[in-house]
This record gives C-alpha cells, sequence and structure tokens, in this order.
C-alpha cells in the first residue's frame, strides 16, 4: 500500500467533492462545488489529500490564521478518511504530516472543531493529544435559519 499525502492543487479541488460529500448531506450538490472553489481561491486555506495507491482515501482542509492569544494557527476542517481504512493508523500518519507541515508554515497551534455527535473522532483527537478548552457556538444569519 502506497501513502502519498500532500496538498491538492486548486485546479484538482472538485476531485474532493466524493468525500466531502460523504460528511456533507445536507447542502446542495452545486452550492457544495461553488463553496469549494472560493474556498480554494482563498490565500489562508489549502487543502490536503491522503492518495493510497493513487486514490484519493482521505482530505483535510486546512484554514491559517492569527490568533492573539496562541499566535499563528490552523484549523484542519471538513477531515475525513475513508470508512474501509479506518482503525488502521491511517488517520495517525495523516495528522502527523499535517502536524509537520503546518510547523513548516509557522504555526504555533492547531484548532479544531468536531460535531458532538461524533464520539470517535473525540476519541482520535485525545490520542493525538488535543484538549478541550471551549466549545464552538454557531448562529445561522440566513432567512431560514438552516445549517446547511
Amino acid at each position: 500500500m502506497q501513502i502519498i499525502i500532500e496538498v491538492i492543487k486548486t485546479k484538482d479541488i472538485l476531485s474532493i467533492i466524493p468525500l466531502l460529500s460523504k460528511i456533507n448531506t445536507k447542502t446542495q450538490p452545486e452550492l457544495l462545488k461553488e463553496r469549494v472553489l472560493e474556498m480554494a481561491s482563498l490565500p489562508h486555506y489549502e487543502c490536503v489529500g491522503l492518495f493510497i495507491d493513487d486514490k484519493l482515501s482521505g482530505i483535510s482542509g486546512l484554514w491559517y490564521s492569527t490568533r492573539h492569544y496562541i499566535g499563528k494557527t490552523v484549523e484542519p476542517d471538513h477531515v475525513i478518511i475513508d470508512e474501509t481504512l479506518r482503525g488502521k493508523k491511517i488517520g495517525e500518519q495523516f495528522f502527523k504530516w499535517i502536524d509537520k507541515h503546518v510547523i513548516s508554515k509557522g504555526c504555533e497551534a492547531i484548532e479544531l472543531n468536531s460535531y458532538v455527535s461524533n464520539p470517535k473522532s473525540h476519541k482520535f483527537y485525545y490520542n493525538q493529544g488535543y484538549e478541550i478548552f471551549g466549545f464552538h457556538f454557531l448562529k445561522v444569519l440566513r432567512k431560514d435559519k438552516k445549517f446547511y
């Protein structure tokens, strides 16, 4: 099994849609594509792909910012590993690569969100050295008040 982890080129960003659609089942496909294209055009975003035998099998967006309380940070977002690969230490390899990658970019910390309905991810992140320091709140401003 050959594993390659690398930043996905902007021109190839729509290749993440099949994996992203597994965790984002509420957003209409065309809107999801539109949002992904917009994200990929932003200077403080990149998407990392985990390829196994040339097949895209994992993704994580990376959002860079500077916070007054910790310095330069990155937020992994829409993290997914193909469900057939879970429990095989692939996610651990993926996050070790992400750690090295963002350290090389000067990051001092990683912050991430994990849905309360996903306790398996909580255990994974604890095992990777993450701690809970707060809660993530969301207020939907659209008229329909829906989260999608």
